[in-house]
């Protein structure tokens, strides 16, 4: 009897741990992400009225970007709700018009309440022209304001590009409980 206690505490604690754990690319994500955050907030301090009162937000913090008329983005990112870590996300954007060159960026997503982070963790959560990104500069917030629930901002962290076109964003949620 003592035994099976014994070899049933240790399957609960094992399945337990492995449910939490994440690979050492997402824990760096989110290394990353907290990083980028403080940079964002940083950069302007308004920005911790959004952090706090966004049902969720996801904070992109290394997306890479490059065009020769044809541009494409993607980057991995870390979702919260009410500022607690529940997942991960995936972002693929391709556009098309008139632009040249590459850069990093960070992106951070808000959204204003649950339904439209309720959207956002649907299987797959696209914006084709839809979703417009606020550039980053000291002060930004006081003229923020959601768009169908959701405010976009990006912040270049290195290289140059010049950019107008028309595209779309992608973006894929993966729950904690599924990341291995």
């Amino acid at each position: 009897m003592k035994t099976l206690k014994t070899i049933t505490a240790l399957m609960i604690l094992l399945l337990t741990f492995g449910a939490f754990a994440q690979n050492s690319d997402d824990k760096r994500i989110i290394a990353d992400a907290q990083d980028a955050k403080q940079k964002l907030l940083d950069k302007d301090p308004g920005l911790k009225e959004y952090f706090e009162s966004a049902a969720g937000y996801v904070i992109f913090p290394n997306v890479g970007e490059g065009a020769f008329f044809i541009g494409a983005a993607a980057g991995n990112g870390v979702v919260y709700e009410d500022g607690d870590f529940i997942g991960m996300a995936d972002l693929r954007k391709i556009d098309v018009g008139f632009q040249f060159g590459g850069q990093a960026i960070i992106e951070v997503i808000f959204f204003k309440d649950n339904e439209a982070l309720a959207e956002f963790k649907t299987d797959e959560f696209t914006v084709f022209g839809g979703l417009s990104a606020t550039a980053m500069k000291s002060g930004i917030s006081e003229t923020l304001a959601y768009s169908h629930g959701v405010i976009a901002v990006v912040m270049p962290k290195a290289g140059l590009m010049t950019d107008v076109s028309v595209g779309g964003q992608r973006f894929k949620y993966t729950p904690m409980e599924e990341i291995k």
